[in-house]
């Protein structure tokens, strides 16, 4: 018996989405392979025994065990011929995967065992039962594809990363706070300490990483937003003002003009 889907919505998401997933009772010695895929599939055995070939290397798998493919590999599985599996499976692709993926020590191990944690082995059968909506799907089934990425990087986290690594990730996750507060008044102590850094480490590390020190990275992400707005609206000054993170008015003109060379009102006019 087999059972699976394809999902058409894939486009409303490019940075991770599920094109497949399904459930498959195989007969005595089916195989699959050797071939390559064009995106990430993990199979989960729910019974039976099998067989899973990558790297030049041949797993025997059982109840409770899974294996992910990767795009590009060669790889080949196969039902025992006695005692065949059954197996459910997801398939997603999107530009960020491989970094979530990066996060967990799979790419390295590809072959895993999910034990008795039942909240993994249920995103499974919720994304099969989110086959079923009539409207929305997408949305249902990359809220899944959260989880399970969760469940993934929390159940089979990456040992190490590398020092160099985590100076990326630091960085990131001050340009992420940026983007989404810009708006807001901002502690450059408050953001290190939430970071657990060094107030001058995370300088240190921003500027060289950026080119550019937090204030001044600030001060351009706040000038780009308002340009923006003074392109796209007809919102007075005084309001973009306020969106972009700048009560008095006045100042945020002089900063404007400065980095602009026009005032904001002689901006709208040029544009």
């Amino acid at each position: 018996m087999k059972d699976f889907l394809f999902s058409n919505d894939f486009f409303k998401n490019l940075d991770a989405f599920v094109y497949t997933c399904g459930y498959e009772t195989c007969s005595p010695g089916h195989s699959y392979g050797p071939a390559v895929r064009s995106g990430y599939l993990i199979h989960y055995v729910l019974g039976g025994a099998g067989y899973f070939k990558t790297g030049g290397r041949m797993y025997r798998l059982k109840e409770g065990d899974a294996f992910l493919i990767c795009p590009d590999e060669l790889i080949y599985y196969e039902a025992d011929k006695k005692n065949p599996w059954t197996y459910t499976w997801i398939g997603f692709q999107g530009v960020k995967i491989k970094g979530y993926l990066e996060r967990t020590s799979l790419l390295a191990s590809p072959v895993f065992h999910y034990g008795k944690d039942d909240r993994i082995r249920l995103c499974h059968e919720k994304m099969f039962e989110a086959n079923r909506l009539t409207a929305n799907r997408d949305l249902m089934m990359n809220s899944i594809l959260y989880e399970y990425l969760f469940l993934l990087v929390s159940k089979f986290p990456r040992e190490q990363f590398t020092s160099r690594e985590k100076q990326i990730s630091y960085v990131e996750e001050v340009l992420k706070f940026l983007e989404s507060n810009y708006p807001q008044k901002i502690s450059i102590q408050a953001l290190a300490d939430s970071l657990g850094l060094n107030r001058s480490y995370l300088h240190r590390l921003f500027k060289s990483a950026t080119g550019a020190s937090l204030q001044e990275y600030l001060l351009d992400l706040r000038i780009r937003k308002a340009c923006s707005l003074l392109k796209s609206t007809d919102l007075s000054v005084t309001i973009i003002s306020h969106s972009v993170g700048y009560e008095d008015t006045l100042y945020f003109s002089r900063l404007f003009k400065k980095k602009k060379g026009v005032s904001p009102s002689q901006y709208c006019q040029k544009v």
